[in-house]
């Protein structure tokens, strides 16, 4: 007979598997849920508590990969560093795509704890809730290219590069800058910040207020430094003149376009700060839309290659012409960037050494828990951009 499996308890009981996940590990829900959960969980004789013994006590090896999108060209220069790493280390590697859907990453996190897959990297979707369950059960898991959306509604995940002004090569901050940057900062911000990277606390620092969310996920991340690349290619699109810069952005990004409201300085226009929910053909639709409703702007910053892809398609489509017409600045850069016509000005980050560092952080942690790694960026200037006559 088929061992039940957590989708299984899921669907009989009528909610989703992240809900199953949460009652199973003693999270939060309702008294009604809680009780058809569990009883569908005995019916079925689905036993997780079995499962957390095994992760716990019998580490059986292998690692898991969950990416938002396999056919991106970023991902799959990270999915190469973690495999090269693993593959190094003779760890095999379980690859899923979550399509940046959190049900979908639930039920994802779920099969790998019943494979007995005991470590995990992620391009995380859901928020702390999703996560949880996996860390209760023993997992190690290493977030990389960004963080879970805070659990209170109308707030971002902190930004490690906000403080720090950009990364140094050698990963170092002036202990002066650090204070000034650091300054405007809620109290709550500044201590996850620091958690984060690793900084001690500031000379003379106030204790931090108490939280009425949710704490933070203690899970380390490889991230790169959103603030500093942002704002480079914004100062580079004003040294040309543009004074009308739009932001093309999509889900999960919530750094990079608070990265670019800090980076035009003052009061934003909003108008020229649009999103896509993920997919090409809404990433295609926004870019339309925004050259139509707003023929005034002269550059854009697209924050991910797909939204660079599909504002390249919609200019072209609408005899926009590169640089000419419209400056671009694409965040990643991919193959395909050098080899448009013009080629595109992207602000580059090592995807593949992110994945290997995420990697190499999964396979040492152990009773220690390993410091998160911010990465540096870098403008690369190629023939999408010119000055503004």
């Amino acid at each position: 007979m088929k061992r039940a499996t957590i989708k299984d308890v899921a669907e009989a009981a009528g909610v989703g598997v992240a809900t199953v996940s949460r009652v199973l590990s003693g999270g939060s829900a309702s008294p009604q849920t809680r009780e058809r959960v569990l009883a569908v969980a005995a019916q079925l004789d689905y036993r997780p508590s079995a499962l957390g013994r095994n992760l716990r006590q019998r580490r059986t090896g292998g690692m898991g990969l969950l990416l938002p999108d396999l056919t991106d060209s970023f991902y799959g220069q990270l999915a190469e560093g973690v495999l090269a790493c693993a593959r190094s280390a003779g760890e095999p590697v379980v690859i899923g795509s979550t399509a940046d859907d959190p049900e979908q990453e639930a039920e994802l996190i779920g099969m790998l704890l019943e494979q007995s897959v005991d470590r995990l990297i992620a391009v995380p979707c859901g928020d702390a809730d999703t996560w949880r369950p996996a860390l209760k059960a023993g997992m190690t898991v290493v977030f990389a290219d960004r963080l879970p959306p805070e659990p209170d509604a109308g707030t971002t995940a902190p930004d490690p590069a906000a403080a720090v002004g950009g990364a140094e090569p050698g990963g170092a901050v002036p202990e002066s800058e650090l204070e000034g940057a650091l300054s405007g900062l809620s109290s709550a911000a500044l201590s996850e910040l620091m958690m984060l990277d690793g900084v001690g606390a500031l000379p003379g620092a106030r204790p931090a207020a108490p939280r009425p969310a949710a704490r933070p996920l203690d899970v380390p991340a490889i991230l790169t430094d959103d603030r500093s690349g942002i704002r480079t290619a914004v100062q580079y699109l004003r040294g040309l003149g543009h004074r009308r810069i739009a932001y093309l952005g999509g889900p999960g990004r919530e750094r990079r376009v608070e990265a670019f409201r800090q980076a035009v300085g003052g009061v934003p226009d909003e108008e020229l700060i649009v999103f896509s929910d993920g997919s090409r053909d809404s990433a295609y639709a926004a870019a339309s839309g925004l050259f139509q409703t707003r023929p005034d702007l002269t550059a854009l910053v697209a924050g991910g290659n797909m939204l660079g892809e599909a504002a390249v398609l919609a200019a072209r489509e609408l005899d926009l012409r590169v640089p000419r017409d419209l400056s671009v600045v694409m965040y990643d850069d991919v193959p395909w960037a050098e080899l448009c016509s013009p080629p595109l000005t992207v602000i580059a980050q090592p995807a593949r050494d992110m994945g290997y560092r995420a990697a190499e952080l999964v396979l040492r942690a152990g009773s220690r828990r390993p410091r998160s790694v911010l990465l540096p960026t870098e403008l690369v200037i190629r023939g999408s951009c010119g000055p503004r006559l």
